[in-house]
């Protein structure tokens, strides 16, 4: 199980020239598929005059999500070479944008693999590379009195309270570590009468 990522904090970019053309990268933290598809789709919108705008994505702490696109390029000429770079970086959770503004001179498929690769490098260089946990929700119901208790459990433990409420009863959303998830469950099980749910 993996419980910590590689990802990047804030969005950077960077630039290489060959010949003329230009190729803009963009590295992008995201989180979902959905979230890829309309950051391609607004930068789509915003370079509308460039010849290509290439991407890869990589999501999940597994690293097992991802996908290239080369955009009209010759298939594996771009999107490979960003994906390639997002793993050399070991990232996830991350997004490369590469848009290219043709110079007029053909560079050859040897040359859009380097071009597509130092673009993605040199925006990555810049960003701030953050480790962060692979973290789940867990939400619990008890009775105010068992209040205490369960404090207790909580400063005892490495999680951070996302919300309470203290209707007819208490209520905690915790933000844990996926790995202490079930250590933390059977404290609250010995606790009697709090109901978990993940």
């Amino acid at each position: 199980m993996f419980d910590t990522y590689k990802t990047i904090n804030t969005p950077t970019d960077g630039i290489y020239k060959e010949k003329g053309s230009k190729f803009l990268a963009f590295a992008i933290p995201v989180n979902t598929v959905d979230e890829v598809k309309e950051i391609v789709k607004n930068y789509r919108k915003e370079y509308y005059d460039a010849r290509h705008v290439c991407y890869a994505y990589m999501l999940g702490a597994e690293r097992k999500n991802f996908r290239a696109n080369d955009d009209g390029e010759p298939s594996g000429t771009a999107g490979k070479p960003i994906l390639g770079q997002i793993n050399s970086f070991e990232l996830t959770n991350i997004l490369v944008i590469v848009v290219r503004y043709f110079g007029g001179i053909l560079l050859g498929t040897g040359g859009l693999v380097v071009a597509y690769k130092e673009a993605t490098v040199d925006a990555l260089k810049k960003a701030e590379i953050v480790e962060k946990t692979v973290d789940a929700t867990i939400s619990i119901n008890f009775d105010y009195v068992l209040m205490n208790e369960v404090m207790r459990v909580i400063k005892d433990t490495n999680v951070q309270i996302l919300s309470q409420g203290y209707e007819n009863n208490c209520n905690l959303k915790l933000s844990v570590r996926l790995k202490e998830v079930e250590l933390l469950k059977s404290k609250f099980e010995k606790i009697v009468g709090l109901s978990i749910e993940n």
